[in-house]
C-alpha cells in the first residue's frame, strides 16, 4: 500500500511559498511610486495684473483673492505660497517657460558654488571697487515661489529663499529696476522709514549676509548694499529699517535692502525674502517673535497651487501624513549661512547605492534651487540603477543640465522606483513622486529624470526645490537641527 504525502508539511510549505512571495509583492510596492502623467497637464495662468491689491482707493478694481493669503493660527504666521509663475503675467508658451528655468537653475547652481568657494577662502569684495556685471542679459527664473508680506504700510510680494540672507524690495525712486507687477516702495510715503548709517553694526555685518562689505552713500552717510547672484542678477541701493507686518506680528525696525539699481526678472515680484542663518535674514531678525523656526510646503503642480510658508514653533497647525524626524544641520564657521546635512546616503527602488562620492558627507538644502545636485560619482551611481529599474521606455534627447530622458508619449501612468536620501540619525527623505521627472515638453516626448550632475567631485550637493514637494521641511535654527514629514501642501487645508 503506497504511502501518502504527509499533508501538514506540505501546507507548512505552501504557506511558507505564498508568505515569501506577499513579502515580495508588499516590498516592490514599498519601493516604488505611481506617477499620473495628467497631473502634469499645465494650465493656462489667468492673467495677473498685480500681485498684491493695496487696500486703498488706487486700486478699487483689484480682488483681494488674487493676492497670496497671510494668517495667524495657534500662534503661527502662516503666509500662502505661490508659484513664482502666479505674478509673472501670462505665460503663452509653456514648453519655452519649463526649458528656460533648467538654464537658469545651472547658472544658480554655478553662481551658489562660486560664493561658497568665495565664503571658504574668506574672500570678501569691497563694495566700493566692485562693479556690476554688464553681462546680465540672463533672467533669473529658479527662485520659484512667492509670498506676501506687508512693510511700510504696504503690501508686496516677494520670493522665498534659504540660500540668501538680505530680504530687499525695488524702492522709488529706482535708477534702473525691471519689471514688477505692482507699483514700487515709495519710502517717503513711510513714516517709519530710516536709512541705516554707514558706520554701524548693521552695516559692518553685511559681508557676511552677502559676501561684499557696506560702503558709505556719494550724498550722504547712509550703508550701500550689492547682492550679486552670479549670474548678471543683481540687486542694489541702501539698506534701511521700516515695520515689517506679519498677519498680526509686527517687527518694528526691520532691516532691508532699498533696491534702487536691480537687474534680472524676478517674476515679477517686488522683491526677496532673505530666509538664510546671518544676523540679517528674516529668521534672525524675527527670532523673539518665532524662536528661529520656520517650515514650508511646496505643492505638486507648477500652476494655481498653493503651499504654506510658517513662522514659529506650533506644530499643530501642520498636516503632516507622517511623524516628523529631524537630522542635525552641520555646523561650519566658513559656510554658516547656509543649510548643511550630512548625507549618509541614498536608494533608489530600495537599493543602496554604492558610492565614493558619498563619503564626503555634507549636502546643502535650498528653496531656491530647482534640481538636485549630486557629486559626479553618486551621480552616475544613481542613473545608473534608475536605468536598470526603470527600462523598456523609448528614449529621448538630453536637454541642458538633465541627460536621462524618455519619450513618454501615450502613457497614461508609471511605476517610478522611489527615491530616498538618508541623513544622520537614520533619518529619510522619501521624494514624492511629482519630483521624479521634469517634464521639458509638455506632449510628454521629453521627460528627464529630475536629478543633475555637479561638474566636479569636489561641489558641494544641493537638494533643490523640485525633490521637496509634498513635504513639510522645518528649519529649527535655535536647536541647529532640520525636519522632515510627508505632506499634501496646500495653504487651505
Amino acid at each position: 500500500m503506497a504511502q501518502g504525502t504527509p499533508l501538514l508539511p506540505l501546507m507548512l510549505s505552501f504557506l511558507l511559498l505564498f508568505l515569501s512571495i506577499g513579502t515580495k509583492v508588499v516590498q516592490c510596492v514599498e519601493h516604488k511610486q505611481v506617477l499620473y502623467l495628467d497631473k502634469f497637464q499645465w494650465k493656462e495662468l489667468k492673467h495677473v495684473s498685480k500681485c498684491v491689491p493695496q487696500q486703498s482707493s488706487e486700486y478699487p478694481y483689484l480682488d483681494s483673492k488674487q493676492s497670496p493669503q497671510v494668517r495667524r493660527e495657534n500662534g503661527a504666521t502662516i503666509l500662502e505660497m505661490k508659484q513664482r509663475d502666479y505674478c509673472s503675467g501670462h505665460i503663452k508658451n509653456w514648453d519655452e517657460t519649463l526649458q528656460h528655468r533648467l538654464v537658469s537653475d545651472d547658472r544658480r547652481v554655478q553662481s551658489l558654488q562660486l560664493r561658497i568657494k568665495k565664503q571658504v577662502s574668506s574672500h570678501i569684495e569691497d563694495l566700493s571697487s566692485t562693479q556690476i556685471p554688464l553681462t546680465s542679459g540672463v533672467k533669473l527664473q529658479t527662485l520659484n515661489y512667492i509670498v506676501t508680506i506687508e512693510l511700510g504700510g504696504r503690501k508686496m510680494t516677494v520670493i522665498v529663499d534659504t540660500g540668501s540672507d538680505l530680504t530687499w524690495i525695488q524702492c522709488k525712486p529706482c535708477i534702473s529696476c525691471y519689471d514688477q507687477q505692482d507699483p514700487f516702495f515709495d519710502p517717503s510715503l513711510s513714516h517709519s522709514y530710516g536709512e541705516i548709517m554707514c558706520n554701524s553694526s548693521t552695516c559692518q555685518s553685511l559681508s557676511n549676509a552677502t559676501g561684499y562689505s557696506g560702503v558709505c552713500g556719494t550724498k550722504r552717510p547712509s550703508c550701500n548694499y550689492l547682492v550679486s547672484y552670479g549670474d548678471g542678477s543683481y540687486t542694489r541701493g541702501e539698506l534701511a529699517r521700516d515695520y515689517l507686518n506679519l498677519s498680526s506680528t509686527a517687527v518694528p525696525d526691520f532691516v532691508f535692502g532699498c533696491g534702487r539699481n536691480n537687474k534680472g526678472l524676478f517674476g515679477g515680484a517686488s522683491g526677496l525674502m532673505g530666509l538664510g542663518r546671518s544676523q540679517l535674514s528674516l529668521v534672525s531678525q524675527t527670532s523673539t517673535n518665532f524662536s528661529g523656526t520656520f517650515s514650508y510646503c511646496l505643492p505638486s503642480t507648477d500652476t494655481e497651487d498653493s503651499g504654506s510658508l510658517i513662522l514659529g514653533e506650533s506644530f499643530s497647525v501642520f498636516k503632516n501624513s507622517t511623524p516628523i524626524t529631524y537630522t542635525n544641520m552641520i555646523s561650519n564657521p566658513l559656510l554658516s549661512t547656509f543649510y548643511l546635512l550630512n548625507l549618509t546616503g541614498i536608494s533608489i527602488g530600495g537599493v543602496a547605492l554604492q558610492s565614493p562620492g558619498l563619503s564626503n558627507g555634507g549636502i546643502l538644502i535650498d528653496s531656491g534651487t530647482v534640481i538636485t545636485r549630486l557629486a559626479p560619482s553618486v551621480y552616475r551611481a544613481l542613473r545608473t540603477e534608475f536605468l536598470q529599474q526603470f527600462s523598456g521606455y523609448p528614449p529621448a534627447p538630453s536637454y541642458s543640465i538633465l541627460d536621462t530622458c524618455f519619450n513618454l508619449t501615450g502613457y497614461e501612468e508609471l511605476d517610478i522606483p522611489t527615491l530616498k536620501l538618508r541623513f544622520e540619525d537614520s533619518v529619510e527623505m522619501t521624494v514624492d513622486v511629482m519630483g521624479m521627472f521634469y517634464v521639458v515638453k509638455t506632449d510628454a516626448s521629453q521627460v528627464c529624470l529630475a536629478i543633475a550632475s555637479l561638474t566636479y567631485e569636489d561641489e558641494l550637493g544641493i537638494i533643490g526645490n523640485y525633490q521637496q514637494k509634498n513635504l513639510r521641511v522645518i528649519y529649527d535654527t535655535k536647536n541647529s537641527k532640520l525636519g522632515f514629514a510627508e505632506e499634501i501642501c496646500s495653504y487651505n487645508l
